[in-house]
């Protein structure tokens, strides 16, 4: 029952808060360390148990008034208002009972290619994370560029970000997968709408403790960066190409000015990549083990179309259309599309369908 769960939450909680003030743990630096972040994890399940209660209590008493003469037209009104809120105290607990994501509160890394469409897919790319940036300093995250490939007309054939910021995994991760554009690029003399697709991948920023990489399996190669159309950008050997030799993962990274600097972050994204190959896995024995067949839903196919013309933005999973494209792309916009997705894929979870 419900109510049964909810007591254990309360109980949990408060038994943390006697044991944070216990002479024992005070002087343990790591376990008052993760008894504050356990009960960091249940204080909103913790809060919103001890509404759902005092909301019961509330309406018990006040069906005890409605025959009172007095007070029975007023207990008649505040039960009203008390069941409307107990019923959206339990809509709101069975969203916060949906097993947390791991990895909702890490950084991530935000990896975006040019795919069909050649130029015109490279400046979207560029486009987009333009967007993306802006949307990032809305929500108070800080991004940096980890590597890139200019496009040779502009934008990017490929660019990694770096997004660092409490929350950016369970804002963002739903942006993976192929997002298509249709407009009619600056060179078309005949105004013709062109229709190009980038990919957008999602990696969650691991610890040194989250993937252990053997230093056997790697091949470390240096050479000079290159710079756009290939000429030297300086006259030391600093870029990096790291390669995962049991997966054949490479990442070439040339963007610091130090080979450290680089092979440090080409290993950042390796580890990301490897982590995220590890969950795919997993998630697939998972499924597996249920026997059922279900899609990679959100992480691959095309997600998204944006139609410059019809300035329309068009998200396929939830059948979202907006006609606001140029507003939400200027000044990153993201959580008109954002908000509902999560909305979506919480309905899901409550009601126990996989996507």
């Amino acid at each position: 029952m419900l109510a049964d769960k909810l007591e254990n939450f309360i109980k949990r909680y408060d038994e943390i808060s006697n044991l944070l003030v216990s002479q024992d743990i005070i002087s343990n630096v790591d376990e008052m360390t993760k008894l504050a972040k356990e009960q960091s994890s249940l204080e909103e399940i913790y809060k919103a148990s001890k509404e759902y209660f005092s909301t019961i209590e509330g309406i018990e008493d006040n069906k005890n008034l409605l025959e009172d003469p007095e007070l029975g037209e007023l207990a008649k009104e505040e039960l009203k208002l008390l069941e409307d809120k107990k019923l959206s105290l339990e809509n709101e607990i069975k969203i916060l009972l949906i097993p947390k994501d791991p990895n909702d509160d890490r950084n991530i890394f935000l990896e975006l290619r040019a795919g069909t469409g050649g130029d015109e897919a490279a400046l979207f790319v560029g486009d987009l994370v333009n967007a993306y940036i802006r949307y990032a300093e809305i929500k108070g995250y800080k991004t940096e560029i980890v590597s890139q490939s200019e496009g040779s007309a502009g934008g990017f054939k490929e660019i990694i970000l770096l997004v660092k910021g409490k929350g950016a995994y369970s804002r963002l991760k739903f942006e993976g997968g192929t997002h298509r554009v249709q407009r009619v690029p600056e060179t078309e003399s005949q105004g013709r709408v062109h229709t190009s697709a980038i990919t957008v991948a999602i990696m969650p920023e691991v610890d040194d403790n989250d993937i252990i990489i053997n230093p056997s399996d790697l091949k470390i190669d240096v050479m000079r960066s290159s710079g756009h159309g290939g000429q030297s950008v300086n006259t030391t050997d600093s870029a990096v190409r790291v390669t995962h030799i049991p997966t054949g993962l490479v990442v070439v990274n040339q963007d610091g000015k130090s080979q450290h600097k680089n092979k440090d972050a080409a290993l950042k994204v390796l580890k990301a990549r490897l982590y995220e190959m590890q969950e795919a896995k997993r998630l697939e024995e998972e499924r597996e083990k249920r026997k059922e067949q279900v899609g990679t839903g959100d992480r691959s196919g095309r997600i998204r179309t944006y139609n410059y013309p019809q300035n329309r933005i068009s998200d396929h999973r939830i059948n979202l259309t907006l006609y606001r494209l140029e507003a939400i792309m200027s000044a990153g916009l993201f959580d008109e599309i954002i908000d509902p997705l999560i909305a979506y894929y919480q309905a899901k979870a409550v009601s126990g369908e996989e996507d």
